[in-house]
């Protein structure tokens, strides 16, 4: 049997079809009784650590700036968090960058912070 390059059999392999490619593989595998799939963890590679980060449930609104109109920032986040008063208040929105809410589901921390860039805050939620 005469053997061929990578090349020439790169050549045979793109002749044919996805079916027959499929066949030689399963022959191939049953042959010299090894498989053709990857490692899970290598072809996740570098996204395998990402699930941890997307499994993320609890985040922390934090009020960046008050923006111009800060009397309204000030009433919205005496809304946002219960029992405080307006001197408390006044005083979280002047010494931003400070965190507003910690550890909140993200439906309820992307609320209060439409809420407070509604009022004319800038807001970052981590």
């Amino acid at each position: 049997m005469a053997k061929l390059s990578n090349e020439e059999l790169l050549d045979v392999f793109k002749e044919m079809t996805l079916l027959e490619l499929s066949e030689f593989v399963k022959q191939f595998e049953d042959t010299f009784d090894v498989t053709a799939a990857a490692p899970a963890a290598v072809v996740a590679g570098p996204a395998a650590a990402a699930p941890a980060a997307e499994e993320q449930d609890e985040f922390d609104v934090i009020l960046e700036g008050a923006g111009d109109k800060k009397i309204q920032v000030i009433k919205v986040v005496r809304e946002i968090v219960s029992g405080l008063g307006l001197k408390e208040a006044k005083e979280l929105v002047e010494g931003a960058p400070k965190p507003i809410l910690e550890k909140v589901e993200k439906e309820k921390a992307e609320e209060v912070k439409a809420k407070l860039e509604e009022a004319g805050a800038s807001v970052s939620v981590k």
